[in-house]
């Protein structure tokens, strides 16, 4: 007799018809049956309720030495690896024994050719990742609640745009990824705030796991990968960025390593785009549908813009990105997402319609030129890291180190999409 299928958040596919629409643009990307089957809709609603096993029995640990000593010696791991630490505790011995065993499939020359094409995207690149991947994924609510519940909404729009951003440029600069660079303390920091917030959100009387499952789950943090990976994808596409099937795959390739440090589990990780993007389609259908925190988030990123610290023309600037942020938004979110995350009407999406075809045109002539693709890459780079220079002002573009992190201070892991 078959094992009877489990009981399943009731948040997953709360509202299919809703879920559909806000799916649509993904679903226009996929080539071939895009409906998922029953087996892969039950496995959907499993990873609602699945964490991250080796992380969350690290942090068993952690907890029962005290923070105040396991955190630093974690710390210390991250930066020279494990073998640096003598006599290290078992549990840690564990989760690096697994996290700096290298992939069989992992090629670390495609890691640095996708992370050279995430600098080809240069400023367009950091408006799709805001606009497409964290502004459109506030109409997620069941991932917006662990926000509300860690006190993230009163943290501030720009700080987890700029975390996220720096955390995204870490990840994708060639060697970002190697052990011990930036992008990989990085993700493994993240890591660790993620089994922190799920420690402490699933502790609380609010959060009701019958509906919402497990917090920062494998469902969840499936999507996040995704964002980071199918959404900047389509939107270079959208943008008039033009990437060739190889540079899309290294883009691919970057972000399954990313995702597999993180604790993202093997099966949820894609090679080919169309597998990625119906994979997408499926967990945005399993979303629960908007609420008063996709209001209160996007409202709060509306004005972003206008508290970056711009050299100069404060004024205009902020305003005038305001404008692009919105038109952005307008091409890949229907009428109704945009009145429920609290956009204004009236807006055109004027910027996409006015620059995709002369960015395309550059890209294409650039490229016909001696070292024009390394030209377009170092100059996105700049862009990307003026643009962190903004969000951040005076203070120095990081996230917070792991050895700051408490449970009580552990929201900000600035990583949902």
């Amino acid at each position: 007799m078959p094992p009877k299928p489990k009981v399943l958040p009731a948040r997953h596919g709360a509202d299919l018809l809703r879920a559909r629409q806000v799916a649509a643009p993904i679903r226009r990307f996929i080539q071939g049956p895009a409906e998922p089957s029953p087996a892969q809709w039950q496995a959907i609603g499993e990873s609602l309720m699945q964490g991250d096993a080796a992380m969350d029995a690290l942090l068993d640990w952690m907890s029962e030495a005290g923070l105040a000593q396991s955190i630093p010696l974690y710390q210390r791991a991250l930066e020279q690896g494990i073998a640096a630490i003598d006599e290290a505790p078992q549990p840690l011995q564990r989760l690096f024994a697994q996290v700096e065993a290298t992939p069989a499939w992992l090629d670390t020359d495609l890691l640095d050719e996708g992370a050279r094409v995430c600098c080809l995207s240069g400023l367009t690149g950091m408006r799709v990742l805001r606009d497409l991947g964290l502004l459109a994924g506030y109409q997620a609510s069941a991932i917006n609640r662990t926000l509300v519940l860690t006190g993230a909404l009163e943290n501030g729009a720009q700080r987890r745009i700029a975390e996220t951003s720096k955390w995204w440029v870490d990840c994708t600069r060639p060697g970002g990824m190697a052990r011990g660079a930036a992008g990989y303390r990085g993700t493994l920091h993240v890591r660790l705030v993620h089994a922190l917030v799920r420690r402490r959100v699933s502790g609380m009387a609010e959060w009701d796991a019958s509906y919402f499952g497990l917090p920062v789950n494998q469902g969840d943090m499936h999507a996040t990968y995704l964002a980071f990976s199918v959404v900047f994808l389509i939107g270079q596409r959208l943008l008039g960025v033009p990437l060739s099937k190889d540079e899309r795959g290294a883009v691919l390739h970057l972000w399954r390593y990313i995702a597999w440090l993180m604790g993202v589990d093997q099966r949820w990780l894609h090679i080919d785009e169309n597998d990625a993007t119906r994979a997408l389609y499926h967990n945005l259908l399993a979303q629960a549908p908007a609420d008063a925190s996709s209001h209160q988030l996007g409202t709060a990123l509306i004005d972003e813009p206008l508290q970056r610290h711009y050299p100069n023309l404060q004024w205009l600037r902020g305003r005038l990105n305001r404008a692009i942020h919105l038109s952005i938004a307008r091409t890949f979110i229907d009428a109704e997402g945009r009145h429920a995350l609290g956009l204004p009407r009236g807006v055109l999406p004027w910027y996409p319609l006015l620059t995709a075809p002369p960015r395309y045109l550059l890209h294409r002539l650039v490229r016909c030129l001696p070292g024009g693709r390394q030209w377009l890459s170092e100059r996105g780079d700049r862009q990307q890291q003026a643009y962190l220079l903004t969000l951040f002002g005076d203070s120095h573009p990081r996230l917070v180190s792991a050895g700051q992190v408490s449970e009580a201070d552990s929201p900000a892991a600035g990583t949902h999409a």
